[in-house]
């Protein structure tokens, strides 16, 4: 009997040592997975030229985000804008979600298709977007990661 006795008391040794091992374990270890990458881009537009910069919004560039979206490139995008602009405050956000960032190979093909698609040579698209920086300003940008819980 006190052969069993010590046995038992062993084993509840045993398993209280290690009771405490999986709980630092569990402890050690992050309670979210990354998810997409969220950027934004915070644009200022002077006064006058919010709806030539929507109506940029609404044909080019939804064109190019639609294009992204149907080759996997981006999972979503939304345009956000601020209504109570301050003065140092952007008035539009634009947010792209994008599941994973592509290396360097990868994105000079996908920059390739993109301008294959879109039908303009990179002078056609720098030319497109110095006209946009007469009244649009990239006030700042952001790379954010959405965090999902366990």
């Amino acid at each position: 009997m006190m052969k069993y006795a010590r046995l038992a008391a062993a084993a509840a040794l045993a398993l209280s040592l290690a009771a405490p091992v999986s709980v630092s374990a569990q402890a050690d270890e992050w309670p979210v997975t990354s998810g997409d990458y969220v950027e934004i881009s915070m644009i200022k537009v002077d006064d006058g030229h919010g709806l030539e910069y929507v109506q940029y919004l609404a044909g080019n560039w939804r064109k190019s985000q639609d294009y992204a979206k149907q080759q996997g490139w981006i999972s979503g995008y939304e345009i956000w804008t601020n209504e109570y602009a301050r003065e140092d405050e952007a008035d539009i956000y634009l947010v792209t979600f994008t599941p994973q960032l592509p290396d360097a190979a990868e994105a000079e093909r996908r920059d390739r298709q993109y301008r294959q698609y879109m039908a303009q040579t990179i002078a056609q698209q720098e030319a497109a977007s110095a006209g946009r920086a007469e009244y649009r300003h990239l006030a700042g940008s952001m790379l954010l990661r959405r965090q999902n819980w366990k």
